[in-house]
């Protein structure tokens, strides 16, 4: 019986995920984002590239059949099934750095970052603030310009992403702590493993 998790709005979680498991990335309530990033259990310096990626699937729009790689150009993740199709891989994850920049007006927030790095520690894995993550349901439309903007996802309650593991992965995701990212409001995010 595949049991179901979930990821307290603003948190964030790591996990084992062993070569051919799925993992359903689920938006349980609506317009929330997952931040997701992968490393080889094994051998943790090998990790998710978005570079890698978008040269070997030729797009930067991944959805079913699109395979996630590591920056050593191996198949990390498969895309099995996704319900929603817009997703985000240009992005790295929220840091109090960027709740500065973007939101002087707010209360800093560890964000993503912190919540990625403090879920880590058991697997001896050390983030570089420069890492981007996949981040599920997360909107960023570029214009006719080159110019970026971070909507609301939209993805609607119950929206998923399937993700099966290539390789044995330590998987790292959260629940995003982004004001943008989320269209204003913090949802959970919840997640099974089978």
């Amino acid at each position: 019986m595949t049991r179901r998790h979930r990821i307290e709005p603003r948190s964030g979680v790591a996990f084992e995920l062993l070569k051919g498991q799925a993992l359903t990335v689920i938006d349980a309530e609506g317009t929330q984002v997952a931040d997701l990033i992968a490393f080889a259990l094994h051998d943790p310096s090998e990790m998710l590239s978005n570079g890698r990626t978008f040269d070997y699937e030729e797009t930067t729009r991944l959805t079913t059949g699109n395979r996630l790689w590591s920056g050593q150009s191996n198949a990390m993740l498969v895309i099995e099934r996704d319900t929603v199709g817009v997703h985000d891989f240009l992005l790295t994850p929220c840091s109090k750095e960027t709740f500065r920049h973007f939101y002087p007006d707010k209360p800093v927030h560890h964000g993503c970052f912190g919540n990625l790095r403090n879920a880590l520690i058991p697997w001896g894995i050390r983030l570089n603030p420069m890492h981007v993550a996949f981040n599920c349901f997360m909107n960023v439309p570029a214009d006719a310009t080159g110019r970026l903007s971070v909507d609301p996802p939209v993805s609607r309650p119950g929206d998923s992403i399937v993700l099966r593991a290539e390789m044995d992965l330590v998987i790292g995701l959260t629940a995003c702590s982004a004001y943008a990212s989320n269209g204003g409001s913090f949802k959970p995010i919840d997640y099974e493993m089978a």
